[in-house]
């Protein structure tokens, strides 16, 4: 039974090469911050703001700084909690990664330009990236819905169900929840866990 990392995901942001440009500039690229477990993923320099629909009886738009994630993907994509969605104004469904279809609207905000999207805002359904050596040994397969037992002493103890497995040899292995998953744990630092047989 491997010892899996369990990381914290906060807000970010995933946009094309075409909105990137957009959003700051004819030519734009993004530019390594800091770079993520995943490899050939990075936090970029780049941060834009998302705004959500005007409150009516407000008349306001919830508004939330997020950070790009690099490189540039074929599809833009939003994700959050589901606190940061209540601070958006909008109702995010809960999906994998890629599955925008019919999710929340959203604009997003740069230094040269506003995007509108029509879809893209989601909060992320916790998910395990393994390679297929990892999988082989933990006995799943890409898709598999497992629960993961967090190995913590705060008084918090809990078990993730409704846990979706990735499988790639692009991948390195690491589980990824949001913020309020987090939170509900009291998880910081370095966390691990172990899938429940």
């Amino acid at each position: 039974m491997a010892k899996i990392l369990i990381e914290t995901s906060a807000r970010h942001v995933h946009v094309t090469q075409e909105v990137l440009e957009q959003l700051f500039g004819a030519g734009a690229q993004l530019t390594v911050k800091k770079e993520l477990s995943q490899p050939g993923q990075f936090a970029s320099e780049q941060k834009v703001t998302v705004l959500g629909p005007v409150n009516p009886k407000t008349g306001k738009q919830g508004e939330l700084s997020c950070s790009i994630l690099g490189p540039v993907r074929s599809q833009n994509q939003v994700e959050v909690s589901f606190t940061d969605a209540r601070t958006l104004g909008v109702k995010a469904p809960i999906r994998e990664s890629g599955d925008v279809a019919g999710s929340a609207a959203c604009t997003l905000v740069g230094p040269a330009g506003r995007v509108e999207l029509s879809e893209g805002v989601i909060v992320a359904k916790r998910h395990i990236h393994m390679t297929p050596e990892d999988a082989e040994a933990e006995g799943v397969k890409n898709g598999d819905i497992v629960s993961v037992q967090v190995e913590n002493e705060t008084g918090r103890k809990l078990v993730f169900q409704d846990t979706v497995v990735r499988v790639s040899k692009n991948y390195a292995l690491a589980m990824h929840i949001d913020t309020d998953e987090s939170n509900a744990g009291c998880l910081s630092g370095e966390v691990f866990g172990h899938i429940v047989k």
